[in-house]
């Protein structure tokens, strides 16, 4: 038997809150977690809704019975299997979004990238192997992604702002699973800001929002 791959073109799904435009100042470029659908997590931000912010959510290309063989759908990013297909595959369809996007927005924008759990590494990549402009990086309830030397990449970092959100009760963050997240940071020298708040494995509205104005 032999494998074999080729590029096919295929639709891809993604949701905004907000119109592109000149008087854009904010763009959040925001990717869900396993299994969720990107028209039900961009909900998370509606309250950003300023009308000088712009919330993209793009969909992971992977759709999925969540519960099974029927009911609600969710997505992933990517899998094991041909792993740095799926990762080529999705950094293309954020970047194709990126470039559609940015540059309809003011000059000055502040771009941020927010990963949620499975999120977290999806658009870390992107910022670290893609390298566009961006402000802020904010990971939620997640990890960076393993796979990359931030050292090599201190200059690129350097102006950037990183975070962490967590909850407190998170059941996938463990003490153990943290312990790692923060040796792996400090191994890799990446500078970051805890943030924690009281609740589980989820975008806690209330945090997300404190967040966004501060970094306005």
């Amino acid at each position: 038997m032999q494998a074999h791959s080729l590029k096919v073109q295929r639709t891809a799904h993604y949701y905004t809150i907000g119109t592109p435009g000149k008087h854009i100042k904010r763009f959040w470029l925001v990717c869900h977690g396993y299994g969720q659908a990107a028209g039900k997590f961009i909900y998370k931000f509606d309250g950003m809704d300023d009308g000088q912010t712009l919330i993209l959510a793009p969909e992971g290309l992977s759709r999925f019975y969540f519960g099974g063989f029927t009911g609600e759908v969710g997505a992933s990013w990517m899998t094991k299997a041909d792993r740095k297909d799926e990762v080529e595959d999705y950094l293309n369809l954020l970047q194709t979004l990126y470039d559609q996007f940015v540059p309809q927005l003011a000059d000055d924008v502040q771009i941020t990238f927010m990963g949620f759990s499975q999120g977290g590494p999806t658009v870390t990549r992107f910022g670290m192997l893609n390298k566009p402009l961006f402000h802020h990086l904010i990971l939620w309830g997640s990890n960076f992604a393993h796979d990359i030397d931030y050292l090599a990449e201190k200059a690129f970092i350097a102006d950037k702002q990183l975070f962490m959100v967590l909850g407190k009760s998170d059941e996938f963050m463990t003490p153990k699973h943290f312990e790692k997240f923060k040796d792996f940071a400090t191994q890799q020298g990446l500078d970051y800001e805890m943030i924690w708040f009281e609740g589980k494995h989820e975008v806690n509205r209330a945090t997300l929002y404190d967040l966004a104005e501060r970094l306005e």
